[in-house]
């Protein structure tokens, strides 16, 4: 479906909804009034003016430090579509990241909540920083306290039409219109203070991601409602779960905590959204904690569903009871991050429920490849979209498996003050390196098989980088060498301590109390580097490593020696 844009630019996509569906419920909190279209285009209108006033100019960086709402989205497209660059930040990063974001990206202000407040209440920012409290739009003067803040949110909306209106009044500070080519987002896929990667999107990455890339698998229209469940500052959901749909007409419901169980399922029954956007560990956990269990809750149970055809009757009445849950009028949940565990998508496609899978990077804004539910293949992301060429680069004779290379609208622009870094990742004849290692099938469907880098993906599917919580380790005196891993979805260390050093420290313990002791010293050491990286990038379990980890010639760790496939 092609869009009748002037330009792909984020304000031309909210001009285009504003008029075409002007009336129509756009952002809202589960439960709550919704704002139409219309009062979308005039609060982003009154808030660009408003940013203007205040200073904020063309190319300028703000950042976006917030729990996913309707504020959220105001904010996002106040800030691209007066030509100011967005910086979201992903709500799960630790305080000293998110400090370190601010000051790489040069931002000029941050829109912050409430509850995050305190991540940066403490900083002081050098040159100062026009703070604006996220869930009122109201500005903060320095030094300001929660309980203030807390006073400003009641009258935040009286204080912002008084703003906006003396802003309207200030005609030479009207926000320069953005081109397709002009930045619009850096998004930090990293946390960790000093190894930080800005991804930075312009506005044609963005916008043909949405409208030709995903809008060419993904139908959605003014009937449809949105659940939103993933962080806006994940470009998943950014693009698929607030640009399509604005771009299209759909209304998104926010939630106003975490979806957690208790709060997920009243929002499907009150909301019964028809598409949504999920991560693989969401459905993972859907099939092997509410559904696995009750179809073999007990030993005929279990052999009845190890039967293939009772297995596929058993699903397919598990689907009825779980589209139900979801509501009851769900056709798309789609899928990207990560592969579907394979047991879990056998059953989402024997239960017929309506998965799709898609395969991208932040890098390409983000979908290269996916499909419509109809048109899923086992353990495939799905065909190359619309307006994107893949290609698999020095292949395996054997099974014709190579890097997966992309040609697309949506590959990004670079990373911010990297240049180095940028042009590693881009091929001689101008092709984007994924670092991802898979093959593609004589109909076109992609299959991942694997990481060349060494990126793990979290629960959210942020970017965890081992090499980032492998250097947090090496702050201890005691450790000589690290290895971090993914197993069972959660991050694994393998330490190897200063064997000298502990003959130091243990000097005078006996024998037999060494071993409890060397535990005692790895469990310390991981529970400091917990305090000191993000929730979502901490290490669950410490393995004793009592031999020197083998090195290739270059004394790099063979890391596939260690980690458990």
């Amino acid at each position: 479906m092609q869009e009748s844009l002037p330009a792909f630019t984020l304000r031309h996509v909210l001009e285009h909804s504003a008029r075409r569906f002007a009336d129509r419920p756009a952002l809202s909190h589960v439960g709550e009034t919704p704002i139409t279209f219309g009062e979308l285009r005039e609060s982003v209108h009154s808030l660009s003016h408003w940013l203007a006033e205040q200073g904020i100019g063309f190319g300028d960086t703000v950042v976006l430090l917030g729990e996913n709402s309707v504020n959220w989205g105001i904010a996002y497209f106040a800030v691209t579509s007066m030509g100011a660059v967005a910086v979201p930040i992903q709500t799960e990063f630790h305080s000293e990241a998110i400090v370190h974001i601010i000051r790489h990206s040069e931002a000029k202000a941050v829109f912050v909540s409430e509850k995050l407040f305190p991540k940066i209440e403490e900083t002081d920012f050098d040159p100062a920083l026009l703070f604006v409290n996220m869930d009122s739009f109201v500005s903060m003067e320095p030094g300001i306290t929660r309980d203030r803040l807390r006073e400003m949110k009641s009258a935040g909306l009286r204080e912002f039409r008084r703003l906006r209106e003396k802003a309207m009044r200030f005609a030479l500070k009207t926000p320069v219109e953005p081109g397709e080519d002009d930045l619009a987002a850096i998004i930090y896929t990293s946390g960790t203070s000093g190894h930080s990667t800005g991804v930075m999107l312009t506005h044609g990455n963005i916008v043909s991601n949405a409208a030709q890339g995903a809008g060419s698998i993904v139908t959605f229209t003014e009937n449809d409602r949105m659940l939103s469940v993933l962080p806006l500052a994940h470009t998943f959901e950014c693009t698929l779960g607030l640009v399509l749909p604005i771009l299209r007409g759909t209304h998104v419901f926010y939630l106003d905590k975490p979806p957690t169980g208790r709060v997920l399922l009243p929002a499907l029954a009150e909301v019964r959204p028809t598409v949504m956007a999920a991560v693989p560990l969401i459905m993972d956990k859907i099939y092997k904690t509410s559904i696995l269990p009750k179809l073999t809750s007990n030993r005929l149970s279990r052999w009845l569903y190890s039967i293939p055809v009772i297995r596929r009757l058993m699903n397919r009445a598990a689907g009825k009871k779980l589209l139900e849950t979801f509501g009851g009028e769900i056709w798309l949940v789609a899928i990207a991050g990560a592969p579907l565990a394979a047991d879990a998508e056998r059953f989402f496609r024997e239960a017929k429920f309506p998965y799709a899978m898609g395969f991208g990077l932040t890098e390409t804004s983000p979908l290269l490849t996916g499909t419509h539910p109809k048109g899923t293949r086992f353990s495939s992301s799905g065909k190359a979209v619309e307006g994107v060429r893949l290609r698999i680069a020095e292949k395996n004779p054997q099974t014709g498996e190579g890097e997966i290379q992309a040609q697309s609208p949506g590959v990004m622009q670079g990373y911010f003050k990297a240049p180095e870094a940028t042009a590693e990742v881009f091929t001689e004849d101008g092709w984007f390196r994924t670092g991802d290692l898979g093959y593609i099938d004589s109909e076109g469907y992609i299959f991942i098989k694997g990481r060349s880098k060494n990126m793990v993906l979290g629960p959210n599917g942020e970017n965890i980088y081992p090499e980032e919580v492998e250097s947090i380790f090496f702050d201890s005196p005691y450790v000589v060498e690290s290895l971090v891993y993914q197993q069972a979805g959660r991050l694994v260390a393998r330490v190897h301590l200063d064997d000298g050093k502990l003959d130091e420290l243990f000097a005078d313990i006996p024998e037999e109390e060494m071993l409890a002791k060397r535990q005692e010293l790895l469990e310390n050491i991981r529970l400091d580097v917990n305090k000191r990286v993000s929730s979502y990038a901490r290490v669950h379990r410490i393995i004793d490593q009592t031999e020197p980890f083998e090195k290739t010639p270059t004394q790099k760790i063979k890391r596939y020696l260690y980690i458990d496939q």
